[in-house]
């Protein structure tokens, strides 16, 4: 086709969102990339196309000047306008036909370890649309304080703005541990509230729990060693030890927690234990003061680590927050991992770590490598907020709802389904774990709940699928509480009813 049928084909849509100098510069690029004018084509001069598109002459300009920017186009006055000759004759082979661009196949297949960080968090479910009971591990958001937060914030800009000293935390760092004041406060709250000891220097500002487990995993497990997993538990921490290549080793869990004489015994050679002592997810329970200082005393015996996962240990509703497992460590072998997604709001992404002394430089090195550091901004407004004392009156106020909500919904369970519920622990945490009475079918019962307008999860979700008999947990429920008003629990329980009975919603 000559080169004027081609420019005069260009199709132009006058009444487009698109400017007309970057409709026309696209269908010039692409003309030169398809091989349609090739290499040394000498192109209009500018008055020319203008006037054969019915366009004005600065649209014919700019889009010449984007495509010579680019390398597509070079000219000299004088001489005229050429596709550049240094581009290659023909169709240039790296421009993918639309339909290959849009294609689900990949260029070549992800690596192993590509493979298994796509797949990692297959198993991983979180609901999702509108909030509705029982939604799990949800704070409410009802009673966050959100216009305090917006004003803190806008306090902030405005120190980063009129000093310049402050705007400088606005750049890069070489410390990937996080923001100073905030890890001061942390350090003072997590002695005063858990027992945690530790300095500021200990303190490494995560994007969330789930980046605290994902760098633990890769610095301190080797492929093919072993790491005890609670089964039924936290689904979200298989996979970052799965991606590592670590063996997961699934271990039975009980009324008194982790069953740390079965672990020791199915699996002495494992490197790190993950646990929750202080409330286990889904079962509630916390524990048992021998079981801690048993796993203490395996991971002492056999330099193994363990990762302390403390994710909800504020809201305790029988008395004061207990000891954390770290407290009582004399090995430099805990690593406590804590989030404030349960305090605050999961959208936050901010977590932290307490890692001994000789691992926080590591850490806070190895994740430098991911993102530098946690968004600055969120840390020193958090920091605000917890040395004005927004942190403490929040929990205070949260805990006595929360406790409010928990007692609606047992006395609800209680006056609706006592005799096809049990519940299981309930003194501490955000949601409650209920058991079946009767032999039912955990799926058809969540699958009717939903249909029933409300969002439940199974108690087999939370079982490891290498986990077997040994660890089989009972059938039943999740149920979460922290979020919904007591009225809007009494019509959930209502609406659970329906869904444990035969007849229709």
């Amino acid at each position: 086709m000559h080169l004027h049928d081609i420019l005069a084909a260009i199709p132009l849509e006058r009444a487009s969102g698109t400017p007309l100098f970057r409709q026309l510069y696209l269908h010039l690029k692409e003309a030169i990339l398809s091989g349609q004018v090739g290499p040394g084509v000498r192109l209009p001069a500018t008055r020319a196309l203008c006037r054969l598109l019915a366009v004005s002459r600065q649209t014919v300009l700019a889009a010449y000047e984007q495509l010579t920017a680019e390398g597509y186009l070079q000219g000299a006055v004088g001489k005229g306008t050429f596709v550049s000759a240094s581009l290659p004759a023909g169709r240039i082979p790296a421009v993918l036909d639309t339909a290959q661009a849009h294609s689900r196949e990949l260029l070549r297949p992800l690596s192993p370890r590509g493979q298994a960080m796509a797949q990692g968090m297959a198993r991983v479910r979180h609901h999702e649309g509108p909030l509705r009971a029982f939604r799990v591990s949800m704070p409410g958001l009802d009673l966050f304080p959100f216009e305090v937060w917006r004003k803190l914030e806008a306090r902030r800009w405005r120190r980063f703005a009129g000093h310049p000293g402050h705007a400088g935390q606005l750049g890069y760092s070489d410390d990937g541990s996080g923001f100073p004041p905030l890890r001061e406060l942390l350090c003072a709250y997590l002695k005063a509230s858990r027992g945690v000891r530790c300095t500021p220097e200990q303190v490494v500002i995560t994007s969330g729990s789930q980046q605290a487990l994902y760098l633990l995993a890769q610095l301190l497990l080797a492929p093919g060693e072993g790491v005890w997993i609670e089964s039924p538990g936290y689904q979200g921490a298989v996979a970052p030890f799965a991606v590592a290549g670590a063996r997961v080793c699934p271990v039975p869990t009980d009324a008194g927690g982790m069953d740390v004489a079965y672990a020791r015994t199915r699996y002495p050679e494992a490197r790190l234990a993950f646990a929750t002592p202080s409330h286990q997810l889904p079962l509630g329970v916390t524990m048992s003061l021998d079981r801690r200082l048993e796993l203490l005393r395996w991971a002492t015996d056999n330099r193994a680590w363990i990762v302390e996962d403390d994710y909800d240990s504020e809201y305790r509703y029988t008395g004061a927050p207990l000891a954390s497992l770290q407290s009582l460590d004399r090995g430099g072998c805990v690593i406590y991992v804590g989030t404030l997604s349960k305090v605050l709001f999961p959208g936050l992404r901010l977590g932290y770590v307490v890692a001994p002394p000789g691992l926080a430089t590591a850490l806070a090195r190895a994740k430098a490598v991911i993102d530098r550091n946690s968004p600055v901004v969120a840390q020193a407004v958090l920091a605000d907020f917890i040395q004005d004392g927004h942190f403490a009156r929040h929990i205070r106020r949260t805990r006595e709802a929360y406790g409010e909500r928990r007692a609606a919904l047992l006395d609800a369970l209680d006056a609706r389904l006592a005799g096809q519920l049990r519940p299981g622990p309930s003194d501490a945490g955000l949601d409650l774990c209920v058991h079946f009475t009767q032999d039912r079918d955990e799926q058809a019962v969540a699958q009717r709940a939903r249909e029933c307008g409300i969002d439940v999860r199974t108690l087999g979700y939370y079982a490891h699928p290498d986990g077997g008999a040994d660890c089989a947990v009972a059938p039943g429920l999740l149920l979460g509480f922290s979020a919904f008003t007591p009225a809007q629990i009494r019509d959930g329980v209502q609406r659970l009813e329906q869904a444990l009975a035969a007849g229709a919603c």
